[in-house]
């Protein structure tokens, strides 16, 4: 059953998060593993053939994912914004 409202999915989205942290034994290794693969998702959208060379695609994949970051940072902002804005 998918909920239409925002707030109800991302009610899910954080409890089945929860949920899943809660029963996990090496939270740590885990981390770890979701991380690799975000960086070997950028290494594939940024070289598709693998033609670059290791040290330059490791560059160019550190910029991807600081981009990345700084995209959900700004966009949490944003939404704090927003809510002090409705509250007031």
């Amino acid at each position: 059953m998918a909920a239409a409202d925002p707030t109800v999915r991302s009610m899910a989205a954080s409890v089945a998060a929860s949920t899943r942290w809660a029963h996990e034994q090496d939270r740590t290794k885990t981390a770890k593993a979701g991380q690799r693969g975000m960086r070997a998702r950028f290494a594939r959208e940024i070289d598709p053939d693998g033609v670059l060379a290791p040290a330059d695609l490791a560059k160019r994949v550190d910029a991807a994912v600081r981009a990345h970051m700084t995209r959900i940072a700004m966009k949490s902002r944003a939404a704090r914004a927003a809510r002090r804005l409705a509250a007031a």
